[in-house]
């Protein structure tokens, strides 16, 4: 006999929960690089209108599949061939993990260095710590082994002890790091410029690559496609307003990335640092950024690092959470696994996974796929490929085969709520979700 499914037991909890599944490293070192290399304010504007019409439908479409299911990803979608979008999504979280969990290991290596005072040195000497630890035989893979230990530590607690109870300690932790770590930054000289950079639009710079790069970040950003929205929803009460929480997650996620960039930014330009750095950005140019913007002050320097990697390594715990949850549900009920035996089955699987990613990066190079590294593989296949695939039959599977009265109950608290949203999220859902997910898919294989 199966037992009752777990809910979230309070309003806040819920939202928190549901925001930590899309915080993330996304949010912190992917939104930055990408605003820096299409022009600043004007794509966080374009990124803006993307979060309205692409993002808060898609990940509705999520969250009233998971509440209507009460159930793991893979039975969400009903019987028959569309069942196969809930594997996909549980499959895509899965491997997701596999590598995430390495570049969280990172970033608490990175941390445990600042606290040592090892973040000293110019951009080369970054270059080479970063390349030597990363490409090391077994200090990452001790790293990536604690820090899904500790996400399964709070896994094994469940769904109110664990997930919920957890999301409201880290998601406040985080959102007052980011205050910290903003007021230090808009205190150096020239920081104006970073922030002018951030919120001042320059259109003559947007192309059909900004609004397309937008897209692709939107979904990236809200983590969409792979199943954690709809799981978190299947432990939703019939009285949560989903609408509303879609539009209050999408507001939590677009504030840290804008937070996030009111660190960066203005540092990058205190220091004259190109703000278009790229992915090193993180691990090899703003470690060097904080030692020369806070090198005036004694000791300032070392506190901002300390409290820079410990965000990065929060965001990165409260995704993995849910990157964690969903599989250990579909475990868990499709194959009558105790809870806590699924979690682990879970957890060793990903540290083999995340092992195996973190040598093919430098210690055994011959661990590759079509000519890439496992990681970059796994990178590929989720960003470029899963994610997409799964947000564009998730919309699908809602604007055109979820029955019309479903879809209605869900998102009017069968008939308790004001509907006049409705109508637009169903005519959102069947044509320009698929349409701007479709276009996403072909501009990342070039083929526009």
């Amino acid at each position: 006999m199966e037992q009752p499914r777990a809910l979230f037991i309070s309003k806040i909890g819920i939202i928190l929960a549901t925001a930590g599944s899309a915080v993330g490293l996304g949010n912190i070192w992917r939104f930055p690089y990408e605003t820096g290399q299409n022009g600043g304010a004007a794509f966080i504007f374009i990124y803006l209108i993307c979060i309205l019409f692409l993002g808060i439908p898609a990940m509705l479409c999520e969250l009233l599949i998971g509440r209507n299911a009460r159930a793991n990803a893979t039975r969400a979608y009903g019987k028959g061939t569309w069942r196969l979008v809930g594997y996909v999504g549980v499959f895509t979280g899965f491997i997701i993990m596999g590598f995430y969990c390495v570049v969280a290991g990172w970033t608490m290596q990175y941390v445990y260095a600042a606290i040592v005072g090892q973040m000293h040195g110019d951009t080369t000497y970054f270059q080479q710590y970063f390349t030597e630890f990363s490409t090391h035989p077994y200090r990452p893979v001790v790293w990536l082994i604690l820090f899904m230990l500790l996400t399964h530590f709070v896994i094994i607690n469940g769904v109110q002890k664990g997930i919920e109870r957890a999301s409201k300690i880290l998601m406040p932790v985080l959102f007052l790091l980011l205050l910290l770590l903003m007021t230090c930054s808009l205190s150096l000289p020239d920081a104006w410029k970073g922030v002018e950079f951030l919120l001042k639009p320059d259109f003559s710079s947007v192309t059909g690559e900004t609004f397309l790069d937008a897209i692709g970040q939107t979904f990236f950003s809200l983590s969409t496609g792979m199943a954690a929205l709809c799981t978190y929803a299947s432990y939703f009460g019939n009285h949560v307003n989903l609408t509303k929480s879609a539009f209050q997650v999408a507001a939590i996620d677009t504030l840290v990335a804008i937070l996030s960039g009111l660190v960066i930014f203005p540092a990058a330009f205190s220091v004259g640092v190109s703000p278009d750095a790229g992915p090193s950005l993180i691990f090899i140019t703003l470690p060097n950024v904080f030692e020369q913007a806070f090198s005036m002050v004694p000791g300032v320097g070392y506190v901002v690092s300390i409290l820079f990697f410990l965000l990065l390594a929060l965001a990165a715990l409260t995704s993995v959470i849910s990157m964690h949850e969903t599989p250990t549900a579909f475990v868990s009920e499709e194959f009558h696994v105790e809870r806590k035996k699924a979690a682990w089955i879970v957890t060793i699987l990903a540290i083999i996974m995340g092992t195996l990613c973190s040598l093919s990066l430098g210690a055994v190079p011959s661990l590759k796929l079509i000519g890439k590294s496992l990681f970059d593989f796994f990178d590929f296949l989720s960003a470029n490929v899963l994610l997409t695939l799964g947000g564009l039959l998730t919309c699908i599977y809602v604007g055109w085969v979820m029955p019309r009265r479903q879809v209605f109950d869900q998102m009017t608290n069968w008939g308790t709520l004001s509907n006049r949203y409705y109508s637009h999220f169903i005519l959102i859902a069947k044509y320009i979700c698929p349409l701007g997910i479709f276009m996403i898919f072909l501009h990342q294989f070039g083929w526009i």
